[in-house]
């Protein structure tokens, strides 16, 4: 089925091109008779604007951003980014605006995919995630004035708008739980060290330890992999005096940790207690089920949408905000630590 174009449009109306032009888009040059009857036969067809060409007049687009730098094999794997997009969703689609998804493979590329976008009109602004020290993603937005809002923060986004999660605060509840339960060897499997929310984390985790007097974490770096998660966990538990409590970056990276420990003949949580920094299903569908530090991820998909589409309106300034804290969620995986006599 042919895409109806302004020349059919014409053909039926019984007027020039250029006429349907001026009615489509609400210019002086043609009677109302003319441009009812244009609208009309439009209307009758099915004819709807192109939105790369109306974009190139200085139009919207009609859709956001989301560059995300991982393997695109792990998208349909890790549960964080799926519930974001769907709190993305839940505000794009009530407003007919699409989502272009882009898997990059380093933060070069990403860039270079902001600029394509940019000189091509592809969106109308982007969400930018896992902040990085200097990260210079927020100078080449900031210079091409493309609308942005960064998941992350709340410093290091330049003049950027930011959602921060308290990523400190909630290890430090996590660390303080564990040392609570009588756990004095702790370790962490983190993610990219040199993402601002894994340095905040490993920071609050080392605090604790050395105001609680507990030996150094142990932080070993694994991505959303299964394999890579396996041998961190695999490592930690052949150390000689290996970890009462290990304390995952992610839902995913945890329940392979799970499956792990369990291979190894370790007995959770009697001989070791685990903790997810996030929380899914896959948490409450294992035995046992995982201790996690809950977070709205939905919810902060929305958020962002909502503040970037400030932005792109011009409708105040949209400035940085807090996201939900976390709540910690203690399941069976954690349990009082008894040393051996």
């Amino acid at each position: 089925m042919k895409r109806p174009t302004i020349g059919d449009i014409a053909e039926r109306a019984g007027v020039s091109r250029s006429a349907v032009s001026f009615a489509l888009n609400g210019q002086p040059g043609v009677s109302d008779e003319t441009r009812e009857r244009v609208l009309a036969v439009a209307a009758e067809i099915g004819w709807r604007p192109h939105s790369a060409a109306r974009a190139l007049r200085g139009g919207r687009a009609g859709a956001i951003g989301l560059a995300l730098q991982r393997p695109a094999r792990l998208l349909g794997d890790e549960p964080f980014t799926m519930e974001l997009i769907s709190g993305l969703e839940a505000e794009l689609s009530p407003r007919s605006c699409g989502l272009n998804l882009q898997v990059v493979e380093d933060t070069e590329a990403e860039i270079a995919t902001y600029r394509r976008w940019w000189a091509e009109h592809r969106v109308d602004g982007v969400i930018v995630l896992n902040l990085c020290a200097d990260d210079p993603r927020i100078t080449v937005l900031e210079d091409l004035h493309l609308p942005a809002v960064v998941i992350g923060g709340p410093t290091g986004t330049g003049t950027l708008p930011s959602i921060w999660s308290q990523d400190a605060a909630g290890m430090t509840d996590v660390a303080e739980y564990l040392a609570a339960l009588g756990h004095r060897r702790l370790a962490h499997v983190a993610g990219d060290p040199a993402m601002a929310h894994i340095v905040d984390r490993s920071a609050a985790l080392h605090e604790v330890c050395r105001l609680r007097g507990l030996p150094e974490p142990v932080t070993v770096r694994a991505d959303y992999s299964e394999t890579d998660s396996a041998q961190a966990t695999r490592r930690l538990l052949a150390m000689p005096e290996r970890p009462t409590a290990i304390i995952y970056h992610s839902d995913l990276t945890a329940v392979t940790g799970l499956e792990v420990a369990l291979e190894m003949g370790v007995r959770v949580p009697d001989d070791l207690s685990l903790v997810s920094f996030n929380d899914s299903r896959l948490c409450r569908l294992v035995n046992p089920k995982l201790t996690a530090l809950a977070h709205d991820i939905p919810g902060r998909g929305a958020q962002a949408a909502r503040m970037l589409f400030a932005a792109i309106d011009g409708s105040g300034e949209p400035g940085s905000q807090p996201a939900e804290p976390y709540r910690l969620l203690p399941r069976g995986s954690t349990g009082v630590h008894r040393a051996p006599h």
